[in-house]
């Protein structure tokens, strides 16, 4: 780790046990002026290949309500609704911030999902990260920049409902089984103006 990077004293996030799963959240987990960085960067289409995917539901083409971008290692192939998504080479940026959170996730991840949500008209639905290239309980390192958020939780069965503000410079990792037994999503939020860039690593096998 380097030394200045890290706002928070405790690495070891807070952990949050869950009926069939678990979370870790690290608040404010990189200096602001490092993450400010990192989002002027990441928001500029000429580092990063923003694409506005759309998707055919109940006979219509629907846009999705946020952008889009997949990077990884060359072979790692994403699928998920309906659409086959081929990785973008890593960037500077990407790379450095792998490099951040895997020892603290204790993973090694081979891609990354980013979305830019540019205000708060612009949402993720109900969905669970569970497709079949991600294997069985797989690691999601989510890294926020930007406007908060909320992020929602709801257990399949029971219909249990958790809910976190993912805030700017935070890292929010889930693990265990969460993906089989819980699905999630980011909603709309009318009152908020400013975008937000949420990086969701992973580790395609």
């Amino acid at each position: 780790m380097q030394k200045g990077l890290f706002s928070d004293s405790n690495c070891s996030g807070e952990i949050v046990n869950l009926p069939d799963g678990q979370y870790r959240y690290f608040s404010n987990f990189i200096e602001e002026e490092i993450t400010n960085n990192w989002f002027n960067i990441l928001l500029d289409p000429k580092n990063i290949n923003w694409q506005q995917e759309q998707m055919k539901m109940f006979g219509k083409t629907l846009k999705f309500p946020r952008l889009t971008a997949w990077y990884g290692d060359k072979d790692k192939v994403y699928s998920y609704a309906g659409l086959t998504f081929h990785p973008n080479d890593w960037t500077p940026t990407l790379l450095e911030i792998k490099k951040i959170i895997e020892p603290i996730c204790d993973t090694s991840f081979n891609s990354v999902l980013l979305n830019l949500y540019r205000n708060g008209n612009d949402s993720m639905s109900w969905h669970a990260d569970c497709e079949k290239e991600l294997g069985q309980n797989p690691i999601i390192a989510s890294v926020n920049l930007g406007a908060a958020r909320d992020f929602q939780m709801q257990h399949n069965k029971t219909k249990q409902k958790e809910s976190i503000v993912l805030e700017n410079g935070s890292l929010f990792v889930m693990q265990g089984p969460m993906q089989h037994f819980w699905k999630h999503q980011l909603p709309k939020r009318k009152n908020i103006n400013q975008a937000r860039i949420n990086l969701t690593f992973r580790t395609i096998i």
